[in-house]
């Protein structure tokens, strides 16, 4: 930040803007230091100044914000429900997926008026973050750009893993019909991981988000019909409720936070779509984009999560698809269409890690060598993210460890502490309501993300151990076999 003594103003060198800024930032009149005159002008409106090349609808904007949170995890939930029990599980739906909304919300609004004091049309998360604190308490301000490099690192890192339980999920799926019509040739889930490689690759060479509407609008349609096949399966000849538990362990709550998390969070997804509408004051506000879309995605989960555990109970896997009948087409065609719907989503949630690494990188390479550099950075992500999938290729503890690690620090505890940091000079509220709601919000966080985190690792190595132990006593009674004969 530098100061230009002749005219008494401001320069905002961190986040690229060349607009200078009254001595008071609060203000949205020019104040001249060397007259007396005060010169109002027009508050400046972000939404005005925006150029989006191929801006969005209000509707296409809600099928992008639905497709990020309407992904696998929907199909995770009866898995989360076990770890909650019916009645936690559906008081916590609710809870945490208002939560989740309160969260995108107050990121949102943040970015919008930190947009009116920077002078600057459009603010991604990280940007965001970064100028909250730059226009923030003074002591807190040296501390921008590490926020703002922080988030970059933090949220490429969720994305990515983000990604990878998408190909877990879709290896699995597609495992499970093609073992049925191919007994002899049965692959491990780490080949069905390998062989999404190609589609993939050729799928995240999209660089534009208006042209992966269509993706989205297709893998909606897929989404819901798999998701009618799935709730006939659960509906026909369901338990009685009495027989599952009503609400479980303590203990096993954060792995039930950890889920519902992962599977609605889509906090990296909404800045570039908000930043991207050709209404952007169409997203927030009643109804808004954000509203409807959060509605639809908690209603749907809080279903297929309730009514998903009472027809499986404790035998409930990652993805409930999974426990549909083997051999019958109509579930064959679910799973298939679900695998689909997935594959289709990881364009656009592949766009948000993308959208980083290379606003890092493209100042770096020649002009004439960005579209082969985007080539090979896009193939060389995918690679990465197939072969970690193929490392730890099971669905329910990395869709658990995903959530508790990354998306309950980002989701939660990030939108929290800016909407503090931005507020703590503007005022909290009456009795300071802001801070001890943000504080409510940062020690769930912070529960889920330790809890979360111990559980999960604890599971994967117990799973880990056993897998271990099993192929050495395989070994040991083949020996002991040999020597027999």
């Amino acid at each position: 930040m530098g100061q230009d003594e002749k005219k008494g103003t401001i320069v905002l060198d961190n986040f690229n803007s060349t607009a200078n800024l009254a001595s008071n930032p609060g203000f949205q009149s020019t104040l001249s230091l060397g007259s007396k005159e005060v010169i109002n002008e027009k508050a400046y409106d972000p939404f005005e100044h925006r150029k989006v090349a191929h801006p969005n609808s209000s509707i296409g904007s809600l099928v992008h914000l639905l497709k990020s949170s309407l992904g696998s995890g929907i199909l995770a939930m009866p898995a989360a429900f076990k770890n909650a029990g019916l009645v936690a599980g559906a008081l916590g739906t609710i809870v945490v997926g208002f939560i989740c909304t309160h969260c995108v919300y107050v990121l949102v609004k943040t970015s919008q008026e930190v947009c009116v004091e920077a002078k600057k049309p459009s603010m991604g998360f990280a940007e965001t973050c970064g100028a909250a604190l730059q226009f923030g308490p003074k002591k807190l301000r040296p501390w921008a750009n590490f926020a703002k490099t922080f988030v970059d690192y933090a949220m490429t890192a969720t994305y990515l893993a983000a990604l990878c339980v998408y190909i877990v999920f879709i290896a699995e799926n597609f495992k499970e019909v093609l073992d049925v019509y191919m007994p002899e040739y049965q692959l491990p889930v780490e080949a069905y991981c390998a062989l999404t490689l190609v589609p993939l690759v050729l799928i995240c060479q999209i660089r534009n988000l208006k042209y992966l509407v269509p993706f989205s609008a297709v893998a909606n349609v897929f989404l819901v019909i798999c998701f009618g096949i799935t709730m006939y399966y659960i509906f026909n000849d369901l338990p009685n409720p009495k027989e599952r538990e009503m609400v479980a362990s303590v203990t096993q709550w954060p792995l039930f936070i950890s889920t519902v998390i992962f599977a609605m969070e889509g906090i990296g997804v909404v800045m570039p779509v908000e930043n991207e509408m050709a209404k952007p004051q169409q997203f927030l506000g009643c109804p808004g984009v954000l509203n409807i879309a959060m509605t639809i995605v908690i209603s749907l989960y809080g279903i297929v999560g309730f009514f998903g555990y009472i027809k499986y109970g404790d035998d409930v896997r990652g993805s409930v698809t999974l426990n549909l009948p083997a051999d019958d087409f109509l579930s064959q065609s679910a799973k298939i269409l679900m695998a689909l719907a997935i594959l289709f989503t990881y364009s656009l949630q592949f766009y948000v890690p993308m959208e980083m690494i290379w606003r890092q990188l493209h100042n770096k390479i020649s002009v004439r060598y960005h579209n082969i550099s985007q080539i090979s950075i896009r193939t060389a992500a995918v690679v990465g993210s197939v072969a970690i999938a193929a490392a730890f290729p099971d669905l329910e503890l990395f869709i658990n460890l995903s959530g508790a690690i990354f998306l309950s620090s980002l989701g939660l505890l990030t939108p929290a502490v800016i909407d503090t940091i931005h507020k703590w000079d503007r005022g909290l509220g009456r009795f300071n309501w802001i801070l001890w709601k943000n504080i409510f919000i940062a020690l769930i966080s912070l529960t889920a993300l330790f809890s979360g985190s111990f559980t999960s690792i604890k599971s994967m190595l117990h799973k880990f151990g056993n897998t271990h132990l099993e192929a050495a006593l395989n070994r040991t009674s083949m020996f002991n076999e040999t020597m027999a004969v």
